[in-house]
């Protein structure tokens, strides 16, 4: 962990940006550590990532850059000083060198976090000083929206308790249930999804086992799951990972067909 860095040292500030996020510190600084996530949820702003290192003190990584951005890819360190509530985002290499992004935390409730951004550049003046603070709070911006609503959503999920074995769920006649697949429903506190593949009925978990992303299906392959916020990809019909991660979707609820009836049970064991 770094302290005692200094904003005061940095290049020229450009420009400053101020909201209230929702959620609590304690899940900002958790997303603060995520860089897994930069080129999943702002796959728009970003298109890949290579860590080189992390830690308590913050990440160190290689960044893409969508096509047509000059340069096309830039190196990142974000260093944190959690005894101040603050940390700073620096460009090592690439486009926007040297630039300095200084992020400051204060908890305004249990459930309330108010952020500060001031953006530094340098050799900056005049109104191209003035025209690339608007492009960084624009994009800053737009980073923090899909960060919030990641928070917010992470924030429900943790507060949902699963039941423990939840009772059988009777889901229809069979003929009424083939039409709707695939179904998405809530079983035992979870969302769950019943399709149907090589003529029977099956279900799956829609919560990633990561970081209880929302799991949706893959374009090209509704048998693939495929988490926005980190990329996790999944198997429907092993649960397991696509790409070698050591992630497992949490165990499927059992499709029982009597008399014409569907009904969706807990998963065994």
């Amino acid at each position: 962990m770094v302290t005692g860095l200094d904003p005061e040292k940095a290049p020229e500030r450009v420009a400053i940006y101020r909201r209230t996020l929702p959620v609590s510190i304690a899940r900002v600084w958790e997303n603060v550590y995520d860089w897994e996530h930069l080129p999943w949820l702002h796959s728009e702003s970003f298109t890949v990532i290579e860590l080189e290192e992390s830690g308590s003190w913050g990440w160190r990584a290689k960044v893409g850059l969508p096509s047509g951005s000059p340069g096309g890819r830039i190196r990142i360190e974000l260093l944190v000083d959690r005894s101040a509530n603050r940390y700073v985002t620096r460009t090592l290499e690439g486009p926007g060198e040297g630039t300095e992004i200084w992020t400051s935390l204060s908890e305004s409730s249990p459930m309330q976090t108010a952020i500060t951004v001031s953006f530094h550049v340098p050799g900056k003046g005049g109104p191209q000083a003035d025209r690339m603070g608007q492009a960084l709070v624009a994009l800053y911006s737009r980073l923090w929206d899909q960060d919030e609503s990641m928070m917010i959503e992470r924030d429900v999920r943790a507060a949902d308790r699963l039941e423990d074995r939840p009772a059988s769920l009777r889901l229809g006649r069979l003929e009424a249930i083939r039409s709707e697949l695939p179904k998405t429903l809530t079983f035992g506190g979870s969302r769950v999804r019943v399709y149907e593949a090589d003529g029977a009925l099956h279900a799956h978990s829609l919560v990633c086992p990561h970081w209880s992303g929302p799991l949706e299906a893959d374009a090209k392959d509704d048998l693939i799951l495929v988490c926005p916020w980190h990329g996790y990809r999944f198997d429907v019909r092993t649960g397991g990972s696509c790409d070698g991660r050591r992630f497992r979707l949490r165990p499927a609820p059992e499709v029982s067909i009597v008399d014409g009836e569907v009904t969706l049970h807990p998963a065994k064991g």
